[in-house]
């Protein structure tokens, strides 16, 4: 079975990507609250908001965004899917591969502010100043850490820029966060991609297309939970054998805890690794591989240049006890497996390999 949201199919994280994976544990479908003014609701402005315990205020929807790098896409293709790309004066976010055609090049047709990034990957702070932004997002609290060359939040609100932590983040980086914030960054799900949505399209007046985002998700994932509902579950095993610098053993990099293991579960599998925390992945060895229950692996993709068939055939060889390797049974994610707008796909892809559906 092909869910309607699914491209055509197939037959870790890196750096501060990490951020777009949780180390925590959530059960699928905790609900997330839409903003104060309501889903859908105009925005009354002056809006004032809480940010990672910052109070920050509007007076106006933002026009002139400068997203930081951290290695992630989650804000700047949900601001895509909010249609307020034209909003972006600089974006230092991108990704190699989407699994929605055609995002890779709308993301590389945005200005870039002609930004260099430091030894830290960071923007530094004066190109950060020089751009005159009237907001700043990060998708990390460490993306305003002076320690790294960047901008600190209350230098840029000395010069009246606004900034915002992607609000699962705002304890990833910040070792005085407040304890709610670190519960909240523990338990990262798929909610935690609807809350994204619902806070920038509450910034950007724009609550409605958020909404809708957001139902149609829930569609989507409505959908795929009724026609895997009763099947046994299976094991999956996600792995980015691309970035394999991640593991200490130079194994491809294992993603499970938080919204990983969320992805999975709304697939109608268990993610082999459920729950274990990005030290426990980064020391998983050939013999934990080995003896892991696989009836599915899920091959993660980085960049455009990578060959998946070659990395299915490759572990499979390597690790035959798996089923997944007597069946060779695979398929492939990207950018949807992180925190961002296109969650549904990855549970598409992974529930129409877990499950022969009719």
């Amino acid at each position: 079975m092909r869910f309607r949201t699914m491209p055509p199919a197939a037959a870790g994280c890196l750096l501060a990507l990490t951020a777009a994976c949780s180390t925590g544990t959530t059960e699928p479908g905790t609900a997330t609250a839409p903003p104060a003014q309501g889903p859908g609701a105009r925005t009354s402005y002056p809006l004032t908001i809480d940010n990672c315990g910052r109070e920050i205020t509007f007076q106006e929807p933002p026009s002139r965004v400068l997203l930081l790098n951290g290695t992630s896409v989650a804000e700047v293709e949900s601001l895509i899917a909010l249609g307020v790309e034209d909003r972006i004066l600089a974006n230092g976010q991108s990704y190699g591969v989407s699994d929605d055609p055609g995002m890779v090049e709308r993301i590389a047709a945005l200005p870039t502010g002609d930004l260099s990034l430091n030894e830290n990957f960071e923007v530094p702070r004066e190109q950060v100043l020089a751009l005159q932004p009237d907001l700043v997002i990060s998708t990390w609290a460490g993306g305003f850490d002076a320690a790294t060359g960047s901008a600190t939040r209350d230098q840029l609100a000395a010069a009246g820029i606004n900034s915002l932590v992607t609000p699962v983040n705002c304890a990833y980086g910040d070792p005085a966060a407040r304890p709610e914030d670190q519960r909240r960054h523990d338990a990262q799900s798929v909610e935690s991609s609807f809350e994204l949505l619902y806070t920038l399209g509450e910034i950007f007046d724009v609550s409605d297309r958020a909404a809708g985002q957001v139902e149609r998700a829930r569609a989507e994932l409505a959908e795929i939970a009724e026609a895997v509902a009763g099947s046994d579950p299976v094991s999956v095993l996600a792995v980015y054998p691309g970035m394999a610098m991640m593991n200490n053993n130079g194994l491809p990099a294992v993603f499970a805890g938080g919204i990983s293991d969320d992805i999975v579960a709304r697939a109608g599998a268990v993610n082999a690794f459920a729950g274990s925390t990005g030290p426990e992945l980064a020391d998983i060895n050939a013999e934990a591989l080995a003896t892991a229950d696989v009836d599915v692996l899920v091959i993660g993709l980085f960049t455009a240049d990578e060959d998946a068939e070659a990395y299915a055939r490759d572990l499979f060889e390597r690790f035959p006890a798996w089923e997944a390797s007597r069946t060779g049974t695979y398929t492939t994610v990207s950018d949807s497996f992180y925190l961002g707008p296109l969650n549904a796909l990855a549970v598409a892809r992974i529930a129409d390999a877990a499950h022969s559906l009719p």
